[in-house]
């Protein structure tokens, strides 16, 4: 079962409370088939720990990696990420489609 945009909110708001460093990284948009409809998210500590989901498989662990950088050095980020049909599975994308996630910074 996947986390509701409710408690996703909340663990943020609970790592930033508890003095941790935080990013939440949003599906903005997609293109043909993808994992996650946009509005999906994905909450991030300074740890590593995370909550939500994004996409799956090497993508969504590409934008865990992108948003312990967001948490370090402050600056947002617009993520791409597309694969062509013969090696969507291994990527996450299991048609061939195309997503795009901002990542930011919960201060």
């Amino acid at each position: 079962m996947l986390a509701t945009d409710d408690d996703i909110l909340a663990k943020a708001e609970a790592w930033r409370r508890a003095g941790r460093g935080v990013a939440i990284a949003t599906v903005t948009e997609t293109w043909g088939s993808a994992p996650r409809p946009v509005g999906s998210h994905l909450v991030i500590d300074e740890e590593g720990n995370f909550l939500g989901s994004v996409s799956g498989g090497c993508v969504e662990a590409s934008v865990v990696t992108e948003a312990l950088d967001t948490i370090g050095d402050g600056k947002a980020r617009m993520l791409e990420f597309g694969v062509a049909d013969e090696t969507a599975w291994r990527a996450g994308l299991s048609c061939g489609g195309r997503i795009r996630v901002y990542v930011e910074k919960v201060d």
